[in-house]
């Protein structure tokens, strides 16, 4: 069983081992004892390593022992490992030297039996529902008519055939079959890979895009429906854009997509008449509506007879009440030739009343004394004028000289020189200059030379007591303005 076998006693003292020679000692033993071991048992400590692995532990109600599954058989697994699921698993025991642990390394998983499977089935129903997939808020409406049915299903059993019969009875239209298996391990792929097959159909394509969708199974034991209760293909119904109906299995069998879908069916046949109305019933309906139409027609019709008929006997009437108009009129106009007359004659005395009262001398006084106002103002208006051009001539004056004081090109004229750089900045010092730094000079004759700076520059001679500033030349007052004038108007 290992080769570290202690040496004997007369060979003197035992030989020590080290504890890493122990440890991979006993677990080379467990491996050819226990290379293939068979455990059934209820999972615990589920941990999905970031690396792939799986980490858990079996136990039952008396013991336990640790698991690991490597990464490259977590995919072969038949269910996912989940705390709480009792499954059945196939492997080998080991050690894990560097813990002093032993472990079974699980190559292949099962479910522990039905009990193990509805209890997982149960967890999943309460995940979905908890995300909202089973709101009837969020299932669509199935099509009143519709154009093309799309069909999931065996193309060889006989549920194909009842859906067949029964949507050609009922409402002839185009199906479309996606032929798919409806048992094993393969059959919730290829059933998920129909429905996103159909709802990316183009409408506009060859292939029709279908209004609603049947995903048909017939009846079978508890593991034979078992791919429907899938989590990948629950999603994939509750996320289709097509309104789907289940009919899977018999009307007692329920799989998770029953939940998830838009409707169910208790059998593949009632999901053919779920999805289809029946074309006699829609022909009697709307003859029914025609028939119904035509009688509120002629009763319209007759009611408004009826009205015709009763306003014309209250028409005969007509030659009594145009007498009656007619006499009133003659009445009026019996009465309007006097009534003009009278109001000619009023109006007529009122002119006269006003008239005594209008005179030339009315018109002419206003205008005498607007002249006579008019005539003032002009004797006032020159005078005031002279003076105010004046005004503005001296203050035109004062700012002519101003501008002379501050027009910078009046220092030149005296000697001076202005110094700029080759961007048009003013030089104020000698020091700001910098050796071969080139420079404007501009002179009093308005000529501009260019210049060079050279040297590095002697240092900046102390600046001389500023002179005293120049008295500013006193500002000529302005003569005293008039008398204000009044309003000239």
């Amino acid at each position: 069983m290992t080769d570290l076998a202690p040496e004997t006693e007369s060979s003197g003292n035992a030989k020590p081992y080290s504890v890493s020679e122990l440890a991979f000692a006993l677990k080379r033993t467990l491996e050819d004892a226990y290379g293939f071991v068979r455990l059934r048992g209820e999972l615990s400590k589920v941990t999905h390593h970031s690396n792939g692995h799986v980490y858990l532990t079996l136990k039952d109600e008396r013991a336990a022992i640790d698991g690991v599954v490597w990464k490259g058989s977590v995919r072969g697994l038949g269910v996912k490992p989940q705390q709480g699921l009792e499954v059945i698993v196939t492997g080998k025991i080991t050690s894990y030297p560097a813990g002093s642990r032993y472990q079974i390394v699980i190559e292949t998983m099962e479910a522990a039996g039905v009990g193990a499977l509805l209890a997982q089935l149960e967890k999943l129903k309460a995940k979905l529902s908890g995300e909202g997939l089973f709101e009837p808020a969020r299932k669509l409406p199935l099509p009143a008519m519709p154009r093309v049915v799309g069909v999931i299903t065996s193309p060889t059993g006989a549920v194909i055939r009842d859906i067949l019969h029964r949507i050609r009875d009922r409402w002839p239209c185009q199906v479309v079959v996606w032929p798919v298996v409806v048992q094993g391990d393969a059959a919730a792929a290829q059933v998920s890979a129909a429905i996103r097959g159909f709802c990316a159909l183009d409408p506009a394509g060859p292939v029709a895009r279908p209004d609603v969708l049947i995903v048909a199974r017939g009846g079978g034991s508890v593991e034979d429906l078992w791919p429907f209760n899938d989590e990948g293909l629950a999603r994939t119904v509750a996320a289709c854009t097509i309104p789907l109906i289940s009919a899977v299995g018999h009307e007692t069998d329920t799989t998770l997509i029953d939940f998830v879908s838009d409707r169910r069916a208790p059998t593949p046949t009632a999901a053919a008449e779920m999805a289809t109305p029946v074309l006699a019933e829609l022909k009697a309906a709307v003859a029914d509506l025609g028939a119904r139409m035509h009688r509120c027609g002629g009763r319209v019709v007759e009611d408004r007879r009826a009205r015709i008929a009763h306003a014309e006997r209250a028409l005969r009437r007509v030659p009594d009440l145009v007498r009656l108009a007619e006499q009133r009129f003659d009445i009026v106009s019996g009465k309007l030739g006097h009534a003009l007359a009278r109001n000619a004659a009023l109006h007529e005395r009122d002119l006269v009343r006003v008239a005594s009262r209008l005179s030339p001398l009315l018109l002419q006084r206003p205008q005498t004394v607007q002249r006579q106002r008019l005539d003032a103002v002009a004797v006032r208006l020159k005078p005031a004028a002279e003076r105010k051009l004046e005004r503005l001539s001296e203050r035109l004056e004062a700012l002519s000289k101003l501008y002379v004081s501050v027009d910078p090109e009046r220092p030149l004229q005296r000697g001076f020189a202005r110094v700029t750089r080759q961007d048009g900045s003013l030089v104020r010092a000698g020091a700001d200059l910098a050796h071969g730094e080139s420079v404007e000079i501009k002179f009093g004759d308005r000529v501009t030379r260019q210049a060079v700076i050279d040297g590095a520059g002697a240092a900046p001679p102390q600046p001389a007591p500023p002179k005293p500033a120049a008295a500013k030349p006193a500002r000529p007052q302005a003569k005293p303005d008039a008398p204000t004038q009044g309003d000239l108007f």
